[in-house]
């Protein structure tokens, strides 16, 4: 049954604010796992987001098996690439790279996912990803290969957010990218919140409490916290 998209809708509805915190799987040992999720277990989180734009461990998998043994919070993945695929976790966002121009992340992995998906039940969410620059070059263009759209370009952000819908995702993602500088802009978010029926996610460059807040009130939907929380654990105290 697929219930983790329609409970991101239904809290879109009711104007209840979701956050995801990205966990890096090649930034975990497996023993830190405990460490890890009961921080989590006190935060604000409603949802685990685990990927990078690269991964290299061999323990995705085990990972993903321990820290569902730790948190009830849904574990979605957010790949990469093909090789990020662990069965055990309850989603994965079906990633489109629409801000770029590079085959491979507009369709190439997504057609090679298939035959992985197919063997798993995890629930499939198409998402419209975005990468917005963010003053520096962040691992998301590196990897990728794909120009930021500009942050004084709302309008044109806006209508990749557009077709993005128009093509049926069901989410869009707003990225400045892990290590970014700069947040992406609240203006931004807003004019994107405010000409779009379905849920947005915002992400990269969060680093305050006060950031999250304000990108909640210019309209995400949902925002995601990476590298602010892997380099302070008590981020949320």
């Amino acid at each position: 049954m697929k219930k983790l998209y329609q409970e991101i809708v239904d809290a879109k509805a009711n104007n209840k604010k979701l956050l995801a915190i990205l966990i890096d799987p090649d930034k975990v040992a497996l023993s830190e796992v405990a460490i890890i999720t009961a921080k989590i277990n006190r935060s604000p989180a409603t949802h685990i987001f685990l990927g990078g734009s690269t991964v290299e461990t061999t323990s995705l998998d085990a990972l993903v098996e321990l820290l569902k043994q730790q948190t009830a919070l849904p574990i979605i993945l957010f790949p990469g690439n093909p090789s990020q695929i662990a069965p055990a976790a309850d989603g994965i966002l079906f990633l489109s790279l629409i801000s770029g121009r590079n085959a491979d992340y507009l369709i190439e992995h997504q057609v090679n996912a298939v035959p992985l998906l197919r063997a798993t039940n995890l629930e499939i969410i198409p998402t419209g990803y975005i990468l917005i620059e963010s003053g520096s070059e962040t691992a998301v263009a590196r990897v990728s290969k794909t120009t930021p759209l500009s942050r004084s370009n709302h309008e044109y952000v806006l209508q990749t957010a557009q077709a993005g819908v128009m093509l049926g995702k069901k989410l869009i993602y707003l990225e400045a990218g892990s290590g970014a500088k700069i947040p992406v802009p609240l203006e931004m978010i807003s004019l994107v919140s405010n000409s779009i029926a379905i849920p947005l996610i915002v992400g990269g460059g969060i680093k305050g409490l006060n950031e999250i807040q304000n990108a909640y009130k210019a309209g995400a939907d949902l925002v995601v916290i990476g590298n602010a929380f892997e380099e302070n654990l008590d981020f949320f105290n």
